[in-house]
């Protein structure tokens, strides 16, 4: 009788296996350069990158941990109101409330890390809250590929002179995701504060990575250790915005050499030679920099007009395209772009990237 009765027990397991799978599937909802665990954790690797959950009931708590041997940040939106960013300080996990304002039956929030992948990773941990299933639409898809402005880096300029780097980021009000948000795309962002194409800020590229070096690892770092990138994310556009720190002089202190046009123009075609192997059918936009002026910026324009015309007969990929920022002059902390400059550049590049889009 048993025997007979296996396979539909079998069958009934079966079942039950898939429908705790889906249920798990649904229950949390991941963004950016992320890892998933074990028990629904997920590390939160790279800027702005977030996890999201549906709740009902009053009462919500989340469990973060960062895990570098310093503090980091994370931003919290509440029922797409944004409620500022939390210092998750060093140490073993710790839990955050969060006070439930509005009188929704079901509530979302949605946990963005707020510091860059160089600041070190952070641990959700989990949520007291009562879930959910949370579904989300099919949406087109960008990712922004860039240096610190990308970052959201230095944009909260409240005493520039005080605290640590990472704490004068603000990655939720980078251009990337407020133009992302505006145009209504998935996005991630893969971007490392003072990388370059060929060089970095104060680095010949001899004790230092730079993003050709790092982008294919999970981690934006040269760890092995790490899982490697899987590029699953399969972008319609990748806006590429490297060349602040390849043209930068460094700190006046350590060796700099002149720019060397022609290493930056060989690197940077040869990194998205290494994009369209894993993202043939992408967009790739190129842009200059706000923070490069003068003369380094018409040598900035020539250079990314060279790269455009490298691939004038590759008829397998769509058309590259040069997006340029206007000139400013921005109000953050170590002469980067704040909160308000990054609006700026969101409200420029956001309608170009949606007509691009919108041609597909």
């Amino acid at each position: 009788m048993f025997i007979r009765k296996l396979p539909f027990l079998i069958l009934f397991l079966l079942i039950s296996t898939v429908c705790i799978s889906q249920n798990k599937n649904t229950t949390f909802l991941y963004a950016g350069r992320i890892e998933k665990l074990q028990n629904d954790n997920v590390v939160l690797i790279g800027t702005a990158s977030s996890v999201s959950f549906n709740f009902i009931g009053n009462e919500c708590s989340i469990k973060l941990q960062s895990l570098d041997d310093h503090h980091n940040y994370a931003s919290l939106v509440l029922d797409g109101q944004y409620l500022g960013k939390i210092r998750i300080e060093k140490g073993e996990a710790k839990s955050f409330p969060v006070k439930i304002i509005s009188k929704k039956k079901v509530h979302r929030l949605e946990v963005y890390k707020n510091t860059e992948a160089q600041s070190g990773p952070i641990l959700f941990a989990g949520t007291t809250a009562k879930l959910t299933p949370i579904s989300s639409a099919k949406k087109k898809k960008i990712e922004f590929i860039g240096d610190s402005i990308t970052c959201g880096a230095a944009s909260d300029s409240v005493d520039c002179d005080k605290g640590e780097y990472m704490d004068h980021h603000n990655g939720y009000y980078a251009y990337g995701p407020v133009l992302s948000r505006a145009i209504d795309v998935d996005y991630l962002t893969s971007s490392v504060s003072g990388i370059g194409m060929y060089r970095n800020w104060n680095d010949e590229n001899k004790e230092e990575a730079i993003m050709p070096d790092v982008y294919q690892n999970l981690y934006l770092t040269k760890d092995n250790s790490k899982p490697k990138y899987d590029f699953a994310f399969q972008p319609n556009i990748i806006s590429i915005a490297l060349g602040t720190n390849d043209f930068s002089v460094g700190d006046g202190k350590k060796e700099r050499l002149p720019f060397n046009q022609e290493k930056y123009i060989s690197n940077y075609i040869n990194f998205i030679k290494m994009l369209y192997e894993h993202n043939p059918k992408a967009q790739i936009v190129i842009t200059n920099s706000t923070m490069v002026k003068g003369e380094k910026a018409v040598v900035f324009e020539d250079c990314l007009n060279k790269i455009k015309k490298a691939f004038a007969t590759d008829k397998t990929h769509k058309e590259i395209q040069i997006f340029k920022f206007k000139p400013m002059t921005p109000k953050g902390c170590l002469g980067h772009p704040d909160v308000a400059d990054q609006k700026v550049m969101a409200d420029e590049y956001g309608p170009f990237l949606k007509k691009l889009l919108n041609e597909k």
